[in-house]
């Protein structure tokens, strides 16, 4: 093998040994809110589809460097390569998604700025994601061009 994919390998080994732990925080954190164990481990899956493998997908991301491939991952990759997607998933992943860079920041470990602009990012392209997905289910449309709004 190759010496980068060895290396890219070793670290996305090593992320996901921190993202374990990172997952059981964010579960124990849900706990404190009280939420039910359906719901934290409806998040808690959704986040380690993104964490383990989204972000690990082309490169070894950590999770806390995460936050700028939120776009990608609800208008694109999700749509594609999630059997279940659906607008009821992109909108359950986008709040998975806040609560658990909530989390990162209540940690330390994502700036406030970066939460805000998550935030941000996720209100004002939901619209655009829900269309994409609607598009990507429509049978009448069979240029893909017309899904993704090129």
């Amino acid at each position: 093998m190759p010496d980068d994919y060895m290396k890219y390998e070793t670290e996305c080994k090593k992320i996901r040994e921190e993202n374990a732990q990172l997952l059981e925080g964010f579960a124990a954190w849900l706990r404190k809110a009280q939420l039910t164990e359906k719901t934290i481990k409806n998040h808690v899956e959704n986040i380690d589809l993104y964490i383990n493998e989204f972000l690990l997908y082309e490169d070894a991301v950590k999770a806390k460097d995460g936050t700028h491939g939120v776009s990608m991952f609800l208008g694109y990759w999700f749509v594609k390569k999630a059997m279940w997607a659906s607008p009821a998933h992109i909108k359950s992943n986008a709040t998975s998604l806040k609560k658990f860079y909530t989390f990162l920041c209540e940690r330390g470990l994502l700036a406030q700025q970066e939460l805000d602009d998550l935030k941000e990012s996720i209100k004002a392209e939901m619209p655009e994601w829900i269309a994409i997905m609607k598009r990507y289910d429509d049978e009448s449309i069979t240029d893909m061009e017309e899904v993704w709004g090129f």
